[in-house]
């Protein structure tokens, strides 16, 4: 009918300004190509770090039914977008939940995505903060690295992200946060964003082998988190 479902890669953004390669800018011409009689709008889409599912509407009521869908889900407490992520390390239970508070910090001359492990209820109220919530479950491990399910009930700008860095377990390819996870003894444990600046995420000269890169390439490693699935009403 009026949906149509894509496979995005990593690094495109949705929306991007006038003359920038974004998936917004490339409608027009897809629409062309498909022969399709009305715009096509975004119903939804994962971020420009992560690959996978958008979903796609030539229908503006049928867009906006959905979007509203998919507020209304997290309200009550499901799950309707299922992502897939590579991490370095396994978590050490299958299966579990990360619960933590969000926010922007200004470091220097960016703005990051730090963990606030107790908000308060005022810091909730005036929304310097966000309650945010992921559901994981492990499906496969190999080599010190782990396929992860992750199951956000809320949205956050790079939720995901440091959700994994506090299962001490970053994702593959996350050059902003895996720096929070240090070693010592080869144990993990996490380090505050002020003592962490974000780098590209280093590798052991094993795994840089198996992925065929050498170290000057690691800058160019995409962020492996992608969106599989997404339930429908």
């Amino acid at each position: 009918g009026a949906l149509l479902a894509l496979n995005k890669p990593p690094g495109l953004p949705i929306l991007g300004h006038s003359g920038d390669l974004s998936l917004d800018a490339l409608l027009p011409a897809l629409r062309q190509r498909l022969g399709l009689p009305a715009e096509l709008h975004v119903v939804k889409a994962p971020a420009r770090e992560y690959s996978g599912l958008v979903l796609l509407s030539s229908c503006y009521h049928t867009t906006k039914k959905l979007q509203q869908f998919f507020t209304d889900a997290r309200w009550r407490g499901q799950y309707p977008a299922t992502y897939r992520a590579i991490t370095m390390g396994v978590p050490a239970e299958v299966e579990g939940e990360i619960s933590t508070g969000l926010s922007w910090q200004q470091q220097g001359d960016r703005a990051m995505v730090v963990p606030v492990p107790a908000p308060g209820r005022r810091s909730l109220a005036r929304k310097d903060v966000k309650s945010t919530l992921t559901r994981y479950r492990v499906l496969s491990a190999a080599g010190g690295c782990g396929l992860l399910q992750l199951q956000p009930r809320t949205a956050f700008p790079e939720q995901l992200q440091v959700h994994l860095t506090l299962l001490l377990c970053p994702a593959l390819g996350d050059h902003r946060h895996s720096s929070r996870v240090g070693r010592v003894l080869g144990v993990p444990f996490f380090l505050t964003p002020e003592s962490a600046p974000a780098r590209t995420q280093v590798l052991d000269e094993e795994l840089l082998s198996r992925l065929r890169l050498s170290p000057r390439q690691l800058h160019h490693l995409p962020l492996h988190i992608h969106l599989q699935e997404l339930v429908l009403p």
